[in-house]
């Protein structure tokens, strides 16, 4: 009869915090201060230049909405997708740049589990022995205590979003990485073909310059016997011998001009190239005829030889917009990093408002271990608190001022990056425009010579 009225109060009590504090959780990261994020018009012309139109030049058109070509179509070489391949596989930078994503990707769960309380369990015992003398019945008793707890501790309730736009901020960052690991890939696949042509190339050069070295020294040896037999004058043997030692010069400089390239495809390729991987220049059997050069001139699609009939050059739609210079990675991580900064923003703004945290947590308490468990000896506490700021020396205000900076500077260069696109893009175009009649020239003048 005396204990009915206590017992149901504390229930009534306990019922309404615990609805109260779901209330709360429900109402979290309902606001966001963070500026709306609309992506900025394009700083560059609506069409590309130098595309051609529906009566340019035969080849195989590319549509702007499938997106980007693999580079497994862009290359004809078996070998040098190979090589690409096994440096997709071993080149370092590339592998930092994908440990760089799973960092992202770490630091994205962290701030993701700000957004949730965190649940403990302690559990915890004492044992106290009081000093005679400070006992007035001059024993010394000893007491126990022990008790178990399930609770969280200093939540968040993310009213304002700052808890949001930071997991938010956290997820772009996260994207960017990505893109990054993207334009890693394809400026390693461009290199490697860069450096495989080049290898091709000096290693042809340098079975040139020994074939004109042994072609120098048999016409030396011709005008030697000459002089000797008095049909040539010292001055004609002497010219003589310089081409000879101007070829061997030659010879010395490819020679070693071989030896880098061979280094750095190694070094793309993150691991030795094997032999049969490697170009017919490189190779020192190989001849260096005009089907072979022209092989190799047609192992990058766009400069493909007009002498084999399954080489064509890829045409390019006409008035081709420019917005497809937003499927670029470097277009694309400067763009992410835009929309991290407006999160920054919203951070930023929410310092100037209340912030509330929550600790609360529920139990049982005895002073013997066997009935810790027991009915009536369960224990709970509940702990809100707000956190008003009413002056801080210009610090939020400061803040704020840094994540707008920050906002105008990843504009900036969201908008460079645009522009750099278009100038790439601009160039490889006008290359593109002149390649077909370049290469029918050179052909024209390996005939006529």
């Amino acid at each position: 009869m005396s204990r009915t009225p206590l017992i149901a109060p504390r229930r009534t009590v306990v019922r309404a915090t615990a609805a109260s504090a779901l209330a709360l959780l429900a109402l979290a990261g309902c606001t966001s201060l963070a500026p709306d994020y609309a992506r900025p018009m394009l700083p560059v012309p609506a069409t590309l230049n130098g595309t051609n139109g529906p009566d340019g030049p035969e080849g195989t058109a590319l549509a702007p909405e499938t997106g980007p070509m693999g580079w497994q179509d862009f290359l004809q070489e078996p070998r040098l997708r190979e090589l690409v391949e096994l440096a997709l596989q071993n080149n370092r930078d590339l592998r930092v740049a994908v440990l760089a994503i799973e960092k992202a990707r770490a630091q994205y769960g962290v701030e993701q589990s700000n957004r949730f309380p965190a649940v403990g369990a302690t559990a915890a015992g004492n044992r106290t022995r009081t000093a005679d003398d400070l006992n007035t019945s001059g024993r010394s008793p000893t007491s126990s205590q022990y008790s178990a707890q399930l609770g969280f501790s200093s939540y968040e309730i993310d009213f304002f979003g700052r808890v949001k736009n930071l997991n938010e901020a956290a997820l772009q960052e996260f994207l960017r990485t990505t893109e990054n690991r993207r334009s890693v890939q394809l400026s390693l696949v461009a290199e490697v073909a860069n450096a495989w042509l080049t290898l091709d190339a000096d290693g042809r050069r340098l079975q040139l310059a020994q074939d004109t070295l042994r072609s120098r020294q048999k016409s030396y040896e011709l005008t030697e016997r000459s002089h000797a037999l008095g049909a040539a004058s010292g001055l004609t043997l002497a010219q003589a011998q310089t081409t000879v030692d101007t070829a061997r010069a030659d010879v010395a400089a490819f020679t070693s001009q071989v030896a880098r390239d061979r280094n750095a495809l190694a070094l793309l390729a993150g691991a030795p190239v094997p032999a049969a991987l490697l170009p017919d220049g490189a190779n020192p059997g190989a001849t260096a005829s005009p089907a072979q050069a022209a092989s190799a001139s047609a192992s990058v699609a766009p400069a493909p030889s007009l002498a084999t009939p399954a080489a064509t050059l890829l045409a390019v739609p006409g008035d081709l917009p420019s917005s497809v210079l937003l499927n670029r990675p470097d277009v694309r991580a400067a763009e992410y990093t835009l929309r991290g900064a407006y999160a920054s923003i919203g951070a930023a703004r929410a310092a100037f408002f209340p912030s509330i945290t929550l600790t609360a947590s529920a139990g049982t308490a005895s002073n013997a271990l066997s009935g810790l468990f027991d009915g009536g000896n369960g224990t709970w506490s509940f702990a809100p608190q707000i956190r008003l700021p009413i002056f801080d020396a210009g610090r939020n205000r400061a803040n704020l001022q840094i994540a707008e900076t920050a906002r105008d500077t990843a504009l900036a260069q969201y908008d460079k990056a645009v522009q750099t696109a278009f100038r790439e893009v601009a160039d490889a175009l006008a290359e593109r425009a002149t390649l077909a009649e370049r290469l029918q020239a050179q052909q024209s003048l390996q005939a006529a010579t």
